[in-house]
């Protein structure tokens, strides 16, 4: 019998707080041998490391052509295109990512025929929301028979774990009025507005308010529903209190300055470092699927809770890398996570993690 072939798999961003999470999971989880990139030489010295600069266009394929598998995870990806993952179909290898922004959904979508002829599989928006948040929806859609809306409930605590691009990717979602589905049509809505209280796992009760995430835009394409509503907030509150401020009382013009953004990220981190050590760093979701079953109104609720945020994230992307690399996922072209992952595998990736989904009618 032949020796077996050890599977290579590539983090970019993987020396940030959710990359060098996925690489650990993935090296615990599955026998690959992972490599993480970063911009500047890491401190952690745990994985092979890799120099690289996402802006060194012709790098990327000779950076990523000696992998089975490619994770990107160097966000933000409000400002990211689809240039990584263009590689990777002109080099054959898989992809996914931990994207969480519609505009960048919608500029690698378009590469989906491309990788279906190369036999690529491309699964995005795979950590924990979007990720893990948008199983649990399709969980949900399919216990009903029918569904009319599906409501996306998140919280954090303090900082999540996670680092200065989480901050940024925050702020960035404050820049202007976004899309939601909402009554079969696409109706504009203020970030961090209309706050609803929300009874979480282990939080209790806490304030959430709408915010713009990739399923916001991809759970309406990928089901038959009528409206997704998806809300964030923080704790502790006060930190919802500054994000409002900022939200509906600096102009846009200033929130568009990336030395503001700069500011305001790194301020809040420090900020958050601080409450961290009180208020814990993890995360609950709430999902709420409304429809029809047996001829009847109903409401099926999906709930999970996780103690650290950024390992949360990290467990939903190497469930996915390991799917793939097993190859339980056989599927050549761009998907969303939801449109990828079977509830079945789903639950068997989380059982593995010890992540508990709780399920209820309510």
């Amino acid at each position: 019998m032949g020796a077996t072939v050890t599977k290579q798999v590539l983090v970019i961003g993987g020396t940030g707080h959710i990359g060098h999470c996925i690489a650990k999971d993935i090296q615990k989880q599955t026998q690959a041998k992972v490599t993480v990139t970063g911009r500047n030489f890491s401190f952690i010295q745990d994985f092979p490391f890799l120099q690289f600069n996402l802006n060194n266009l012709d790098k990327i394929p000779e950076i990523i052509s000696d992998f089975d598998l490619v994770v990107h995870g160097a966000g933000p990806f409000h400002k990211r295109d689809g240039r990584v993952l263009k590689s990777c179909i002109e080099q054959g290898v898989n992809y996914i990512d931990v994207s969480d922004h519609r505009s960048f959904h919608c500029q690698v979508a378009g590469y989906h025929e491309q990788a279906k002829e190369a036999g690529v599989t491309a699964i995005l928006h795979t950590g924990v929301f979007p990720g893990i948040s948008n199983l649990m929806a399709r969980e949900g859609v399919e216990t009903l028979e029918t569904t009319d809306s599906i409501h996306l409930n998140y919280v954090v605590a303090g900082s999540g774990g996670a680092g200065l691009t989480v901050m940024r990717t925050t702020f960035l979602g404050l820049q202007s009025p976004f899309s939601a589905w909402l009554q079969g049509q696409w109706q504009q809505v203020l970030p961090y507005s209309e706050a609803e209280q929300i009874t979480f796992p282990h939080y209790g009760e806490a304030n959430v308010y709408w915010f713009d995430v990739a399923e916001t835009y991809t759970l309406a394409r990928s089901f038959p529903v009528k409206t997704v509503v998806t809300k964030f907030g923080s704790i502790p509150e006060f930190y919802n209190d500054l994000t409002g401020m900022v939200a509906q009382r600096v102009p846009k013009s200033v929130l568009q300055n990336p030395w503001v953004i700069e500011g305001l990220s790194k301020m809040s981190l420090a900020m958050a470092r601080v409450t961290d050590v009180w208020s814990g760093v993890g995360i609950a979701v709430c999902v709420d699927v409304q429809g029809q079953k047996d001829g009847q109104d109903q409401t099926y609720g999906l709930q999970f809770f996780h103690d650290h945020t950024a390992i949360a994230a990290g467990m939903g992307a190497g469930s996915i890398a390991q799917l793939l690399l097993n190859q339980d996922i056989v599927q050549p072209g761009v998907w969303s996570v939801e449109q990828a992952a079977t509830t079945p595998l789903f639950h068997k990736m989380m059982e593995q993690r010890g992540i508990k989904i709780d399920g209820f009618y309510f």
